[in-house]
């Protein structure tokens, strides 16, 4: 992620964008390509709609509140006290970390990036609020580039390719059916969160 989006540059070989060395490109209008959440999403003192709009400032209030549904955020302001113009606490201590997670996802919905870049995006939340914030990735990883970086499985099952990365380097690649076929390591992880899933319901 971070040589993606040049915090370092490569020292053997390319990463290339559109046959386009990304060194190239300069670091604002390539850091502009890509919409990133984290497991621990930043959010401003200011209210939800500020927060929401920091991916577009000059976005319409009806962007915001499309956005905003996209993400399944929409319910959740609804029943806050001032709704999009509630004022959150710095970094959004007034919310939960799902609702926070919501707001992040409202926001790069927003910004429609080329590139989107998820970082444990969902690692930190109970069960049932990640079946809320699965739904709104799976709609904005369409017809997008997407990076998902990820313990919990679900998350990744549908990519064309995961990459099992073990002390550094590639340990297993594929899709998830030709992995679990494999029996290798990422079959073992998978079954293991089954079955504690299973245990768990």
């Amino acid at each position: 992620m971070n040589l993606l989006t040049r915090f370092y540059d490569v020292t053997e070989g390319r990463i290339l964008i559109d046959g386009r060395d990304i060194r190239d490109y300069t670091r604002d209008s390539l850091r502009r390509c890509f919409g990133i959440v984290l497991q621990d999403t930043y959010l401003f003192s200011g209210t939800v709609k500020d927060n929401i709009k920091y991916g577009k400032p000059d976005a319409s209030d009806e962007e915001v509140v499309e956005a905003a549904k996209m993400a399944n955020a929409d319910a959740f302001i609804r029943r806050l006290p001032q709704q999009y113009d509630t004022e959150l606490a710095e970094n959004g201590g007034n919310l939960s970390q799902g609702h926070r997670q919501l707001l992040a996802i409202a926001r790069v919905i927003l910004a429609k990036p080329a590139i989107l870049i998820l970082d444990e995006a969902t690692s930190s939340i109970d069960t049932r609020t990640e079946l809320h914030i699965q739904d709104a990735l799976k709609l904005i990883m369409q017809g997008r580039t997407t990076f998902v970086i990820a313990h919990r499985l679900n998350t990744i099952r549908d990519a064309d390719t995961i990459m099992v990365i073990e002390r550094g380097t590639v340990a297993e690649r594929g899709s998830h059916e030709e992995l679990i076929a494999g029996e290798g390591k990422y079959a073992r992880m998978f079954m293991n969160q089954f079955k504690n899933a299973e245990g768990a319901t």
